[in-house]
């Protein structure tokens, strides 16, 4: 089975289902990752912290550039341990993609899927306050929607601590749950491999943060750890 997993910014796909994607590999499907922005632009700073100044010099352009590179390693990194070989990793603005036409981010994800061909995309969930995010997830719904010779069966979402639950008032509201209580280390240890990203407890991109979601959603599942997606459309037979 080949799964596509399309993420926004380098560590959204470990935060929102690092552990899924360990399991995917262990069953040995074919797992691809595409992480659409660059993570780092947007904060108009070096150092990996945000500013809220605009405009950067020359200086700290070049920095960002090489934090770019650095946050590329790390992604790679962690897909390893992921299990992941298959990585990619692309250009869009960071945290501006709605700046971007919904038409050439859909058309992009389609050339993906064309290539590709994966049965099951994942990716983020609309309800959710960072802006890159929602487009991406209106964008794959596009790129996914139901016609003739369409390889996409089913289309499912992801949340990602620190921007899917600030989504007030609306809720991410998940119907599938999967046991991650063999891989719980492996997502950790996925997300130590992003080093300037992970944060400090109580922060909810923490690995202990991480710990606490996955038992929570545990409890509602019947799991010691579990991960929570939403599944917006599955095409087949009952």
């Amino acid at each position: 089975m080949k799964v596509l997993i399309l993420a926004a910014h380098p560590d959204d796909e470990v935060l929102g289902m690092g552990g899924t994607i360990t399991k995917l590999t262990k069953n040995r499907c074919e797992v691809k990752i595409v992480i659409m922005a660059t993570g780092i632009s947007a904060r108009r700073s070096a150092n990996f912290r945000n500013n809220s100044s605009y405009t950067v010099g020359n200086d700290v352009h070049i920095k960002m550039e090489q934090q770019i590179k650095d946050l590329r390693l790390d992604a790679k990194n962690a897909a390893k341990i992921m299990g992941v070989t298959d990585i990619e990793l692309m250009d869009f603005p960071d945290n501006e993609m709605d700046r971007v036409s919904n038409l050439e981010i859909t058309k992009t994800i389609e050339q993906i899927i064309q290539k590709f061909k994966p049965e099951i995309v994942f990716t983020h969930s609309q309800y959710d306050i960072n802006v890159d995010h929602r487009v991406l997830y209106y964008a794959t719904l596009t790129a996914t929607r139901p016609k003739v010779g369409q390889k996409v069966k089913e289309v499912i979402t992801f949340e990602v601590p620190s921007s899917t639950e600030w989504f007030f008032p609306s809720n991410f509201s998940p119907n599938i749950f999967v046991d991650i209580s063999k891989e719980l280390s492996s997502k950790q240890k996925a997300l130590r491999a992003y080093k300037k990203e992970i944060m400090k407890y109580p922060h909810p991109r923490s690995t202990e943060a991480i710990e606490a979601i996955a038992k929570r959603w545990g409890s509602t599942s019947g799991f010691n750890a579990a991960e929570a997606f939403c599944l917006v459309r599955k095409l087949g037979d009952i």
